[in-house]
């Protein structure tokens, strides 16, 4: 066997060693519903924001270099510059709508609350 085909199976092993207590806290579990929902809510709601966060800082990077590249691209062929904006704009578009539906989907979590109970 492969050194990465024996680290693949020893990584599953150690997976199910470690979740096995997970399963037997089933009753529990039950017995602490709300406080269960509570903990879900909170990491919802942390989770919503470093995703929002992360698509934030990722989408100004991307729009960053879109506008470089068609300021390059501008700059070495002006008799081009109608079709770079427009495919500029749509790019800029399509980036920011993306942070849009990751703000869109981190108000669900923060003011709908699906995962409470």
């Amino acid at each position: 066997m492969s050194k990465r085909s024996v680290f693949g199976v020893l990584a599953a092993i150690a997976a199910v060693a470690v979740a096995t207590p997970v399963f037997a806290q089933e009753t529990q579990a039950a017995a602490h519903a709300g406080a269960s929902a509570d903990v879900v809510a909170m990491w919802s709601i942390i989770t919503a924001g470093f995703a929002l966060a992360i698509a934030a800082g990722l989408g100004a990077l991307g729009q960053g270099k879109a506008i470089a590249s068609a300021a390059e691209g501008i700059a070495r062929n002006p008799s081009a510059a109608g079709e770079i904006r427009g495919v500029l704009i749509l790019g800029l578009v399509l980036i920011e709508s993306l942070s849009i539906y990751v703000l869109l989907i981190s108000l669900i979590l923060f003011f709908l609350k699906p995962f409470s109970a």
